[in-house]
């Protein structure tokens, strides 16, 4: 007879894994906000060794540590975490996970939807519609980025600091998004397109 409180070893998860995980992930996103070493540590209070430790994913840092980092990295702390899950690289179609954002009337059939199985990696990949008259130029959008964008079917303005591009089926834009920009559907069918943000920035 067993002791049924002891876990078995199938049970028990692959610690070495998980940090090794963690610090790809924080290494990631130290590379994303174009952080050395040094000053990820001024930032988050935490030492240059054991930040460089973590990321070669050696020792075992507490849960303090990492919360200073994800501070440091402006991240809430299960950012970093979540890269220890296993997540399906398939996103179906009925699976896709809604956002709302950007002005979006979900009431009146405006849809965000990430086409990306999370916003951990280095992508932000969304299928958006938009209805007849849908406009964000009262909040204009400025951040940290790269954005490209194709549209399916009917008619999207994007604004880029006030001019305006006009997209039609099969057109595509790619521009910085530091630059001011806002969308307009100016058509009387919905709009349907596809947007890569890079990095996430919802």
């Amino acid at each position: 007879m067993h002791d049924t409180d002891a876990p078995m070893p199938d049970d028990r998860p692959d610690l070495d894994v998980m940090v090794a995980t963690v610090g790809l992930q924080i290494k990631a996103l130290r590379k994303q906000a174009d952080l050395t070493l040094d000053e990820l540590s001024r930032r988050s209070g935490v030492s240059t060794g054991l930040i460089s430790q973590v990321e070669r994913g050696k020792g075992n840092p507490s849960f303090a540590s990492l919360v200073q980092i994800a501070h440091g990295l402006d991240v809430p702390i299960g950012r970093l975490l979540h890269l220890a899950e296993q997540v399906s690289p398939v996103v179906r179609a009925h699976e896709r996970r809604s956002l709302d954002f950007h002005g979006a009337d979900s009431a009146n059939g405006d849809r965000y939807e990430l086409l990306t199985p999370s916003l951990n990696g280095a992508l932000e990949v969304l299928w958006v519609v938009t209805q007849p008259g849908h406009d964000t130029s009262a909040t204009a959008f400025c951040h940290n980025g790269e954005e490209f964008g194709i549209v399916l079917s009917g008619v999207k303005d994007v604004y880029l600091d006030g001019v305006r591009h006009r997209l039609e089926a099969g057109d595509s834009i790619t521009y910085s998004s530091s630059i001011p920009h806002w969308y307009v559907n100016p058509g009387d069918e919905p709009a349907t397109s596809i947007w890569v943000v890079t990095p996430p920035s919802w």
